[in-house]
C-alpha cells in the first residue's frame, strides 16, 4: 500500500485494477488497539447501528486482465438489466443499482431469509492504461461484464534492432 502511495507521489500510476477501497486496509488500523479489544467485537462496535448491515446487498465481483483488456465481471443475479447502471467519471468506474424484493404480503406463519436486498455500489479505480472511450458492458443471465481495453500506446510491442 506504501509503495502504490509512494509511485503516486512520484509521478507514476499503477497499471492494476483495483476495487475502491474507502477504509483501505482496516486490519491496520486495528494494530493499535489489538491488545484492549479483540478484533471482531471492535469491528462490530463501530458498525452496530449500520442500517441493515447482515442484509446488505454487496455483489460479488471478478477482475481480470490481459495484454489487450481489463475485464470486471460481477454477479448480480435477481437483478433486472433496467436496475443496473454503470458510470464512468474522472477514471473512476461505478456500478449501482438495486436488487428488489419480490415478496408478498401475506399472513405467514414464519419466515427465515438468507437472500439480500437493497441498493448496490462497486466502484473501481481505472488504471492509466485503461481506454475508457472503448469500454464495452453486457448484461447476460445475471452476470454484468464489462471490459476496458488498453490503449494501444501502452500494449506491449516488440522492437526490431537494426544490425
Amino acid at each position: 500500500m506504501a509503495e502504490k502511495r509512494e509511485e503516486k507521489a512520484q509521478g507514476r500510476e499503477s497499471r492494476e485494477l483495483s476495487p475502491w477501497r474507502p477504509f483501505g486496509d482496516f486490519e491496520q488500523w486495528l494494530t493499535p488497539w489489538e491488545g484492549l479489544f479483540p478484533r471482531r467485537r471492535l469491528f462490530e462496535e463501530l458498525f452496530r447501528d449500520f442500517p441493515a448491515r447482515s442484509r446488505a446487498f454487496v455483489p460479488a465481483v471478478e477482475l481480470s486482465e490481459n495484454d489487450q483488456s481489463y475485464t470486471i465481471t460481477v454477479e448480480i443475479p435477481g437483478v433486472n438489466k433496467e436496475d443496473v447502471h454503470v458510470d464512468l467519471q474522472e477514471g473512476m468506474l461505478v456500478i449501482h443499482g438495486e436488487k428488489k424484493s419480490e415478496r408478498e404480503e401475506k399472513k405467514e406463519r414464519g419466515r427465515y431469509i438468507e437472500r439480500s436486498y437493497g441498493s448496490f455500489s462497486r466502484s473501481f479505480t481505472l488504471p492509466a492504461d485503461a481506454n475508457a472511450e472503448r469500454l464495452d458492458a453486457s448484461f447476460r443471465d445475471g452476470v454484468l461484464k464489462i471490459v476496458v481495453p488498453r490503449s494501444e500506446a501502452a500494449k506491449p510491442r516488440q522492437i526490431a534492432i537494426k544490425g
